[in-house]
């Protein structure tokens, strides 16, 4: 059966052999793509040689998403690929976790794994999967069908965030794909510590925590011990928990939305916790590092995680652009010999760019910084060494001499 090609430029071509998932709408010329979406489609270099197949997406700006670069594979809906690479992507985390696997983990990165637009993320009994691309969802039956299979969850949920070309569209509550109803609130256990976090498996932007910062919690709560701690973007208070767990001195935790701090006192009250001992402030993050300043209040340890983007009192707040101002705020708070945890999860902010917003943040407030530790995603989100995005957390520990 012919399949329709799509010749890449040398550079396109390099990069998709390299591991790199996506094919980008502009980079197949002013053509675009005819066929429909989820379609199969072969991508050829100017020579007329193989170099991947992928499904088509006709409503993203990721116009193709690999599935195979050996041109004797054949992906299709239900002839079992992809439900085998789901089976080998859980035999991973099994063996790299054996008995100590987190109860929240991620089971399947598909743009690494062999799905792309998809991601798999267990909850305890519960399973939750993401589409980030409609062109993804000829597989939706086989994946189903695979995680029953090496999961047995109790029931699967699923999000669907399709990005139109148009522009973002205003998220939907995750609905029951299979099996039981989730109730309100599942409680999750941190292996080793005695931190339970309550999870809504339903909710449209987010199940209440966020697994691929464990290894930062872990990192914050090897050194919060008699600390006061600022936690700023605090959400539902994970660092707090995890500080407060660890022995922290005070813990001050600041956030726009007055609902992330009853989820975070909740989550105190399930990790045996007084939610009295938790100071929340509501409101604009900067507003508030700048009246801790102004009253001469100090932190030995400043957490700070922001979001990509947010709107509050204080005007609109993007990462790519405010970084360094950010660093320069939480600095002018943090004593001497204080440790500053800055973190972003932006795919729009490089390694490189990461870096120099500290440095410009520290300029700025005329501190001298010294990073002292980097902390990774966890195993459970592996990454293709050719897609750089994939590796979109970054987190320093930074010192201030």
């Amino acid at each position: 059966m012919r399949t329709t090609e799509y010749r890449l430029a040398p550079d396109v071509a390099t990069r998709v052999r390299a591991g790199h998932p996506w094919v980008f709408r502009d980079a197949l010329g002013p053509r675009g793509v005819s066929q429909p979406t989820g379609a199969v489609v072969e991508l050829i270099s100017g020579n007329r040689e193989f170099v991947a197949r992928g499904y088509v997406d006709r409503e993203h700006p990721v116009a193709v998403r690999i599935l195979t670069r050996n041109p004797d594979e054949r992906v299709q809906p239900g002839n079992g690929v992809v439900a085998a690479r789901f089976a080998r992507a859980v035999e991973l985390r099994w063996f790299l976790f054996g008995a100590e696997r987190p109860s929240a983990m991620r089971v399947f990165s598909g743009e690494s794994e062999g799905l792309p637009g998809v991601t798999v993320d267990r909850f305890g009994e519960f399973v939750v999967v993401q589409w980030l691309s409609a062109g993804a969802l000829g597989w939706r039956d086989e994946l189903y069908d695979a995680i029953e299979a090496a999961l047995r969850p109790r029931g699967i949920y699923e999000q669907r965030r399709l990005k139109p070309l148009g522009g973002q569209t205003a998220p939907e509550p995750a609905t029951r794909a299979r099996g039981e109803e989730a109730p309100l609130e599942g409680r999750r256990r941190r292996p080793g510590v005695v931190c339970r976090f309550g999870i809504d498996v339903t909710a449209p932007l987010g199940v209440g925590l966020f697994p691929d910062m464990r290894l930062g919690w872990a990192a914050v709560a090897a050194r919060a011990a008699d600390r006061r701690v600022l936690n700023l973007f605090s959400y539902t208070g994970a660092f707090s928990v995890h500080a407060a767990k660890a022995g922290a001195a005070e813990i001050v935790a600041v956030d726009l939305a007055p609902k992330a701090h009853a989820r975070a006192r909740r989550n105190y009250e399930l990790s045996g916790l007084d939610p009295a001992r938790l100071e929340a402030i509501t409101g604009d993050t900067t507003k508030a590092v700048e009246k801790f300043a102004s009253r001469g209040r100090r932190f030995d340890l400043v957490i700070c995680d922001p979001p990509t983007f947010s709107h509050g009192p204080a005007g609109q707040f993007s990462v790519t652009r405010d970084l360094a101002q950010l660093a320069t705020t939480c600095l002018s708070v943090l004593e001497p010999g204080g440790l500053l945890v800055f973190a972003t999860n932006s795919t729009k902010v490089a390694a490189l760019d990461f870096d120099r917003a500290l440095g410009d943040g520290a300029a700025d407030a005329g501190a001298d910084l010294r990073v002292v530790g980097r902390v990774p995603m966890p195993p459970d989100y592996p990454v293709a060494p050719g897609f750089p995005e994939g590796n979109y957390l970054k987190l320093a520990l930074c010192l201030k001499a």
